[in-house]
């Protein structure tokens, strides 16, 4: 995987996913977040955050802008696409960008400039390395022979589409 250094492109990619973190928080309709999703040189999506506007806390830029790349190409992986963002993804984007396999992703400002401006993850990066009856949030088992079934018959299922 290249990671070469950003070149005058990657510098206005860059500057689009930060004009539309700016036109966000300038507009009111949400976090001061953008993202721009490129695939061969030309933009194929770009998006704000937009989880108060929506009211749904998955509605960041980084998440919508791989959604409507994905739409857009009919694909619902990006191999070949970079993506720019005008901060360091939070754990549920970085999720995203490996499920989607972006190729690069370029970032603006980092996770600890965003913890000062009241956007801390680091919370939930520390539940991560919890055990599940210890987290915040309890994560209960219940029912793994039953929900196996789902996997038999996905193993079994000819013709899926493996992802």
């Amino acid at each position: 995987m290249s990671s070469k250094q950003p070149s005058p492109a990657d510098q206005a990619f860059m500057v689009r996913a930060i004009q539309l973190s700016l036109e966000n928080v300038r507009s009111g309709r949400g976090g001061p977040f953008g993202a721009v999703v490129v695939k061969d040189g030309n933009v194929v999506a770009e998006a704000a955050n937009q989880v108060t506007a929506v009211k749904d806390p998955t509605a960041h830029a980084e998440v919508l802008a791989i959604r409507q790349a994905c739409k857009k190409l009919g694909l619902f992986e990006l191999k070949g696409c970079d993506l720019y963002t005008s901060c360091e993804p939070c754990p549920m984007c970085l999720g995203a960008i490996y499920w989607a396999r972006i190729a690069r992703v370029f970032y603006g400002s980092l996770a600890s400039d965003a913890a000062q401006a009241g956007f801390d993850d680091s919370a939930i990066y520390a539940e991560f390395a919890r055990p599940h009856a210890k987290r915040k949030i309890p994560m209960i088992p219940m029912m793994r022979q039953e929900a196996l079934a789902a996997f038999r018959e996905w193993e079994e299922k000819p013709g899926k589409v493996v992802y």
